[in-house]
């Protein structure tokens, strides 16, 4: 006023609501003292409701489990009950001849018209119609088991029990429903499935993820590396209309193999978790151009190649990532502080992350 005396004492309270906010035990976001105009709010605001958004997905999933995990694969092996009991994350088992026999059922019944036109209208077809038909009502069984079981992404086994029975590798079937917004993921992976969700949270939902593995470096970049898998990326990150062919290691058909869109902002994630403690390993990464790769892949650059391969080898993550196309780093790592989890990341970013999220 203009006699000197002060109507508003902005500081003591903002200090004070965040002193009584640690006294009762309630996690809570800062945005830094602000106008409501300033574009710094918009910012924060937004990101903060990307981060409620990952923590919303991540305590109300139930993941439908198609088969157990490969017998070689000790590395997607996932305690059940500690997920539940300390996230409410909730699996629904279900074994492979159910899904087998809603295959066939839908097969001979000619009810997977819609996949069957996505797979024609989108794909350079290279192996025979009859296949065809079985990768389209694979991908509506999958569709219908996880509306059955009330599930929001799903983990199959993809080899080899599969082949025997249908004659296919389910990688384009997986591109369908990864496309459609529901992340199916391989090798039962269930912490993969439980990362692609909170990574397309993260982004709002707006765009796809895709499932990778770290697989081999890049023959000519120090710190480039090859991202790949056998054909389950969503076709809409394709760079070009995707073959539906054989896949890399397999004699069956069905896999996708197409080069991914590439992008100077990447981030890339994985949940992962042993001995009764969890983590997110995240960071940056930017593509680059390689050789041509059979399946789906991406090559790209990381900071320090070395640094990143020793926060994997050293765990608990292994060879399965998933990524998204945009810098949600800022977006997960404020999440972890909620989902009571480690943020892991796997550059020496940290202070850079935590100066972003308090508006510099």
């Amino acid at each position: 006023m203009p006699d000197g005396r002060r109507l508003r004492d902005t500081q003591c309270g903002l200090f004070a609501t965040g002193k009584v906010l640690r006294r009762f035990g309630v996690k809570f976001t800062y945005l830094t003292n602000s106008r409501l105009s300033d574009p710094v709010f918009e910012r924060g605001l937004r990101d903060f409701i990307a981060v409620c958004n990952v923590v919303k997905t991540f305590k109300n999933i139930r993941i439908l489990q198609m088969g157990p995990r490969p017998f070689d694969f000790w590395t997607t092996m996932c305690n059940e009950g500690e997920l539940l009991e300390k996230f409410n994350i909730q699996l629904a088992p279900v074994p492979l001849p159910e899904l087998i026999h809603e295959v066939k059922k839908i097969r001979d019944g000619n009810g997977a018209k819609e996949e069957l036109e996505i797979l024609h209208d989108r794909t350079v077809i290279k192996i025979a119609e009859p296949k065809v038909q079985t990768i389209a009502a694979l991908a509506k069984a999958m569709r219908n088991l996880i509306e059955k079981y009330g599930c929001q992404a799903g983990a199959i086994q993809c080899w080899t029990a599969l082949q025997g029975e249908l004659g296919i590798m389910p990688c384009a079937a997986n591109s369908i429903l990864n496309d459609m917004g529901i992340p199916i993921v391989c090798e039962t992976d269930i912490h993969g499935a439980i990362t692609a969700l909170i990574a397309e949270a993260a982004v709002m939902n707006e765009s796809r993820s895709f499932f990778a593995d770290w697989t081999v470096r890049h023959p000519d970049l120090e710190n480039g590396e090859l991202l790949q898998h056998c054909g389950p990326w969503p076709m809409s990150i394709a760079k070009e209309k995707p073959e539906l062919t054989c896949p890399i290691a397999f004699d069956d058909e069905g896999s996708l193999s197409a080069e991914a869109k590439g992008s100077d902002t990447l981030t890339l994630t994985r949940f992962d978790g042993d001995n009764g403690e969890y983590s997110l390993l995240l960071g940056n990464a930017r593509s680059v151009d390689g050789p041509k790769i059979l399946g789906t892949y991406m090559w790209i650059e990381v900071d320090n190649i070395k640094r990143l391969e020793e926060k994997i080898v050293t765990g608990p993550y292994i060879h399965h990532c998933v990524g998204v196309y945009k810098d949600v780093v800022p977006v997960l790592y404020e999440a972890c502080k909620y989902l009571g989890i480690k943020a892991d990341l796997y550059d020496p970013v940290e202070e850079q992350v935590k100066a972003y999220l308090r508006g510099e």
